[in-house]
């Protein structure tokens, strides 16, 4: 993917709430899985799974490790987004966001 059409679908992506919210968390704990994730935000798996995906398309975060669980494979992920104005964004809406709370 080209840069800019990297920062066109990033910024798609971090419009939505949950979205910043799982990229906060993932950026946190340095390594997540989307189950982490979605046990510490109270989200259903299958809502975060999907951004999960969106984000990992837009390359916000990487697939970092795979486990083995019960037949099926848990990934890992890390925060992967280094463009200034999509930090800001984070951190910005992240502080309005938990006012707002």
């Amino acid at each position: 993917m080209k840069p800019e059409e990297w920062n066109v679908e990033l910024l798609k992506a971090l419009r939505h709430p949950q979205r910043r919210d799982i990229l906060r968390e993932i950026q946190k704990r340095h390594i997540s899985s989307p189950r982490d994730v979605a046990e510490i935000l109270g989200e259903p798996l299958s809502n975060v799974g999907y951004h999960v995906r969106v984000l990992r398309e837009c390359e916000a975060i990487e697939l970092v490790k795979q486990e083995p669980v019960r037949g099926s494979m848990q990934n890992f992920y890390r925060f992967a987004i280094d463009e200034p104005w999509a930090l800001d964004v984070l951190e910005k809406h992240g502080e309005a966001e938990s006012k707002s709370k």
